[in-house]
């Protein structure tokens, strides 16, 4: 039910009254009330007491409650202007024009939201994949969890790798002598299963005691002709 509240001959310019009209329109009663409240503008106050006014009418002679009401319509009508002059220059007469307005504010009461069949069918549509969705995970079976090895295996684990990378650093890494620092050359080492003739050994003997004979004689024939 519409309750209506009109303040006529309001000495504001109907152009004023509509920009402050304009930002309670379609607002709840106490939102409406707050934003006419600490609004700055003159006409603010005007309108803040149509609505009151309006509000009163709706509890006190229709029986409704201010928790349900909200403006559903609010316009201003433009008064009857107010002529005044005013002299000017060279003895001329200037018109001044002061305008009034008429201000009306319609409070109802709010209904329960009335929903479309296309809503419904939507809404329907929504629940029904929300249903499925949770009998899906419902009926997946529990995964399995994964094994949890001991401190002792994951740690034997970890040490394997360790000691395989330092086995391969040994084995690449050639030996190296303290003083020189470069890498000692290995030596070949001599193949198994190869026997050394006799008689070369026998032929380099001799060959090494005919040298030291030589030596040990030049020295005896220095001292005989001294």
């Amino acid at each position: 039910m519409e309750t209506k509240a009109v303040a006529k001959f309001i000495r504001i310019s109907p152009r004023k009254a509509r920009l402050v009209v304009d930002t309670i329109r379609g607002k709840d009663l106490d939102e409406a009330q707050q934003i006419l409240d600490f609004s700055d503008r003159a006409a603010a106050r005007v309108v803040s007491k149509v609505l009151r006014s309006a509000a009163a009418n709706a509890e006190n002679n229709n029986g409704l409650s201010a928790d349900t009401l909200f403006v559903s319509r609010v316009f201003v009508d433009e008064g009857p202007t107010l002529k005044r002059f005013r002299p000017r220059a060279m003895g001329r007469a200037t018109r001044i024009n002061k305008r009034t307005c008429h201000i009306t504010v319609i409070l109802d009461e709010r209904e329960p939201e009335k929903v479309s069949p296309k809503k419904r069918r939507i809404r329907k549509a929504a629940t029904a994949a929300r249903d499925a969705v949770t009998r899906s995970r419902a009926e997946k079976p529990e995964e399995e969890e994964p094994e949890i090895l001991d401190e002792e295996t994951q740690a034997a684990g970890s040490a394997k790798p360790a000691a395989g990378k330092a086995s391969a650093k040994d084995v690449a890494e050639p030996e190296r002598d303290e003083d020189s620092g470069e890498a000692a050359e290995e030596e070949p080492e001599e193949p198994e299963g190869l026997e050394v003739d006799t008689d070369i050994e026998q032929a380099e003997e001799t060959e090494g005691a005919d040298e030291e004979a030589e030596d040990g004689a030049e020295p005896s024939k220095d001292k005989s002709e001294e």
